[in-house]
């Protein structure tokens, strides 16, 4: 039987923003050439550095673990080892925002707790990139005190969105997000989860007429 989790070294095609200031402009047409391809490296290097913190930091195989979804693994994602690293929070941050930025996406967000780090994560980045994306995350029950509100940070009824997870296994979290924000009137452009478990997240979303991507797969670290 093969191992689930064996290292693996096929190839992805996920950007990242790295700034142009690597080859100057004024180097003319070979010059930005030179400064495609030194990102293109760049780019693939930041995000095998990306799961190599990941397959370090968050990937967990010492013993059984109970998921959210109610079944039980050999292995666990525990990412905030990865998106409360510094190395791996600035990672996170430029390969997410990269992805969102394909997208007209007026808001990032998702379920807390597992959405607050890689949203907190692109809005910060996104700043110093000058194209601002505002952030919120959705409680999984509504405040009984203060403001008493679902969704905290920033969303407008209407507006697209983009909802965000660290890790998914078959989509509830992200779904609840997702279920709050429609109620809104939003229009949730994309689901994305920082890893994917390949348990059934894709297929749920889909069957709402969703479409589900991911940064990483189980695949990425067999």
């Amino acid at each position: 039987m093969n191992n689930p989790l064996c290292v693996s070294s096929a190839p992805r095609h996920i950007a990242v923003w790295v700034p142009s200031v690597l080859v100057p402009d004024s180097m003319g047409e070979s010059g930005m050439l030179a400064k495609r391809v030194i990102n293109e490296d760049s780019l693939v290097a930041r995000r095998r550095r990306l799961r190599d913190i990941i397959r370090n930091n968050s990937l967990l195989k010492d013993k059984e673990y109970l998921l959210s979804s109610g079944a039980s693994s050999e292995y666990y994602f525990d990412m905030k080892m990865t998106t409360q690293d510094p190395e791996g929070a600035s990672l996170v941050g430029d390969v997410l925002l990269d992805y969102v930025l394909q997208f007209d996406c007026q808001y990032l967000g998702g379920l807390a707790t597992g959405a607050i780090s890689p949203m907190a994560l692109v809005c910060a980045k996104s700043w110093d990139m000058g194209r601002p994306i505002p952030g919120f995350f959705v409680r999984d029950e509504r405040k009984t005190h203060g403001t008493q509100k679902l969704i905290d940070g920033f969303i407008e009824p209407g507006a697209s969105v983009i909802i965000v997870d660290d890790v998914t296994t078959e989509g509830k979290s992200a779904m609840k997000a997702v279920r709050a924000v429609q109620e809104l009137g939003c229009k949730v452009v994309r689901v994305v989860s920082l890893v994917d478990r390949q348990a059934g997240a894709k297929e749920s979303f889909e069957r709402e007429g969703l479409v589900f991507e991911s940064i990483f797969t189980t695949d990425d670290f067999r």
